[in-house]
């Protein structure tokens, strides 16, 4: 498929993540353009602007110009959507995970790969001026070493959430807390040290929320080279409870980034001199949303012809397949609701 100038995007399954954060990055980077939506829903239509909406995905992929598609659906339809996506000679930006299933994930890739367009996952944490700070410390050197890399990335999602809380649904969702937020940190943690993580296990509960998949989960993993790296991700943390955190630590240093996990800008990142004890604090653009740096990257490699993130992002779904295996025994009933009864009327 041939490219102009700017890109023109489409987005698939627009809800409020497209809404708040996708569409108005889209229409702030750079080489790039909002000309279309795609959503079932007529309140999520009323809300396109000056994009053409649609309620059918055939009718929106024949949209004249379009280029690429930034898919926001619920997850089991991501294979469905990129499938068809690709079929129709788009690029595709998937958010993750990148399907429910290994099986599908393989498929969706499959089909990019015939269909010769790109394909990434949207991991916008890449993108976070403070993670590519991050990086760039690590690269030069400032923490020596690597050692250990540590995430706390929580939330708080009840069952009664949002009007149709999907995420809590394993058919529609393929897991809990886990398989949504995860992605997000063995993908970061790859993106800082330069390398994939290897081996991975993992614990996950049901301990507070009252439904059927998991609300928290802790996974330990060791990258090539050793570094090692421990995620803790739930959705059972109380949002006034400090709850976003990165930590790497190295021979010679420790980088502790606050508020920087999530979809929005900001946070704090502090440098510390394992021979003086001297902390300071690292300096990004506080203002600049991930989201617009995953659209602008992708957009610039699409524009250039550069290879795709296909084989990149089957690994780390194969890292999440380990996982699922992995925490298949989980406890069928949360134990804290059982036992409590006033929990359990919270829960509701």
């Amino acid at each position: 498929m041939t490219t102009a100038r700017p890109l023109s995007w489409g987005i698939a399954g627009f809800g409020w993540v497209a809404q708040d954060y996708v569409a108005p990055a889209i229409r702030a980077a750079r080489d790039a353009r909002l000309v279309a939506v795609c959503d079932p829903d007529p309140a999520a239509r009323a809300r396109a602007g000056d994009a053409a909406s649609y309620a059918d995905m055939d009718a929106f992929l024949a949209h004249p110009g379009l280029d690429a598609v930034y898919i926001a659906a619920p997850n089991h339809l991501h294979r469905r959507l990129v499938e068809a996506t690709a079929a129709a000679g788009k690029h595709v930006l998937c958010e993750k995970p990148m399907a429910t299933s290994l099986a599908d994930a393989e498929a969706m890739a499959d089909a990019c790969r015939r269909a010769g367009v790109r394909y990434a996952t949207a991991f916008d944490q890449r993108f976070h001026p403070a993670h590519r700070r991050i990086r760039e410390a690590i690269a030069a050197g400032a923490i020596g070493t690597v050692t250990a890399v540590r995430i706390v990335y929580c939330c708080w999602v009840g069952a009664g959430w949002s009007a149709d809380n999907w995420r809590v649904d394993a058919a529609r969702s393929g897991g809990g807390a886990m398989i949504d937020l995860a992605p997000h940190g063995l993908d970061l943690v790859a993106f800082l040290l330069g390398e994939e993580m290897v081996d991975v296990a993992a614990l996950a509960q049901r301990r507070v929320q009252d439904y059927a998949v998991d609300d928290g989960a802790v996974i330990v993993g060791r990258s090539a080279t050793g570094a090692l790296a421990q995620l803790h991700v739930s959705y059972n943390c109380p949002e006034t409870l400090p709850r976003r955190r990165l930590e790497i630590v190295g021979s010679r240093g420790q980088i502790v980034a606050i508020d920087t996990m999530g979809q929005t800008a900001g946070g704090t990142v502090t440098l510390t001199d394992a021979a003086t004890g001297e902390a300071r604090p690292l300096e990004f653009d506080r203002d600049r949303s991930p989201f617009i740096g995953l659209v602008e990257g992708f957009t610039r490699d699409t524009l250039a012809g550069a290879p795709d993130a296909i084989e990149r992002d089957l690994h780390t779904m194969r890292l999440l397949d380990r996982l699922a295996a992995a925490v298949a025994d989980m406890p069928a009933v949360p134990p804290a609701v059982a036992a409590d009864p006033e929990l359990a009327a919270a829960c509701r």
